[in-house]
């Protein structure tokens, strides 16, 4: 059953006459008519009487003619919302971002921007740095927050992906500090020693950085792994004294700052690494390809 049929009959039962509704269709008269034919042999029964002048529905046509009315009703208010959402949609800025940067630098950075210009309805989704990825490759984000380092392994091809430096930051070793400030977990230390290490788990970004810059089952000193997780329940380990982890400067600068912990080690086991934003080159629509703008001016 073609659609068309139900607004072509609806017309015709207001019009009585199929001349004057052929025209409102903006068809001929034969296929107007022909249309009308298949909309009956659809239904089963005449709906129409042709004998009449003006022509009038049957029976059938009158218990017929609120059902199609309903039924076009239903369709153009589908019509409407779906582009009322469409035009939300498009008017949303989607981020994706790694949770290390979601809690700790997604507010502050957007806030800095926002204080600059209207920014409008603003979606972000919290993950890992796969599925991030993942979000970015389905075009389910215009954006991607991320820390990243030029070898890492990397899903996001440069001929399909461009990026913009955010800020910069490092990767270091941190330890809780013995009583006179030194880590008690030296890197620096005796390179025969074992020092409990506690790793970043496969989906992690973080630990794809630092596997980008050294293998940490070959380093003297011997790096022994008691724990492998997120950087929520590393850094809490950490804190607690139960080893060596690899965590962002700019996340544990209160931490560092307060003495609550310390570099377990000199600059050569601390790994440079960028926070970058990240978008296709495919066209993003207005009001992302403005944002974008804005934030390359900086």
């Amino acid at each position: 059953m073609d659609v068309t049929w139900l607004s072509d009959f609806t017309v015709l039962a207001k019009t009585g006459n199929f001349s004057r509704a052929a025209e409102a269709r903006n068809v001929t008269q034969p296929a107007f008519s022909r249309r009308i034919r298949l909309l009956e042999d659809w239904v089963g029964t005449p709906l129409v009487d042709r004998r009449s002048h003006p022509v009038a529905l049957t029976p059938a046509g009158l218990a017929f003619q609120p059902y199609a009315e309903d039924i076009l009703s239903r369709i153009e208010k589908g019509r409407q919302a779906a582009q009322d959402s469409g035009a939300e949609e498009s008017q949303t800025l989607r981020f994706a971002t790694t949770q290390v940067l979601s809690l700790s630098y997604f507010p502050i950075w957007l806030r800095s921007t926002a204080g600059r210009v209207w920014l409008g309805a603003v979606n972000l989704v919290s993950n890992s740095l796969v599925a991030c990825e993942h979000m970015m490759l389905n075009s389910q984000a215009h954006f991607l927050l991320c820390h990243y380092r030029q070898g890492m392994p990397w899903q996001l091809d440069e001929d399909q992906f461009t990026s913009i430096l955010v800020r910069s930051d490092r990767l270091i070793p941190v330890s809780i500090p013995d009583e006179n400030g030194r880590p008690v977990y030296d890197m620096d230390g005796d390179p025969e020693q074992v020092i409990p290490f506690l790793a970043y788990d496969g989906p992690a970004g973080l630990g794809r950085i630092m596997r980008s810059a050294f293998d940490p089952e070959s380093v003297r000193p011997q790096l022994k792994p008691i724990a492998e997780s997120h950087l929520a329940l590393l850094l809490g380990l950490a804190l607690e004294g139960r080893g060596v982890a690899w965590v962002p400067e700019n996340v544990v600068r209160s931490e560092l700052d307060q003495n609550h912990i310390c570099e377990a080690g000199g600059t050569r086991w601390s790994i440079p690494m960028e926070i970058r934003l990240f978008r296709s080159r495919n066209d993003l629509g207005p009001r992302a390809e403005a944002f974008w703008d804005l934030v390359s001016s900086e």
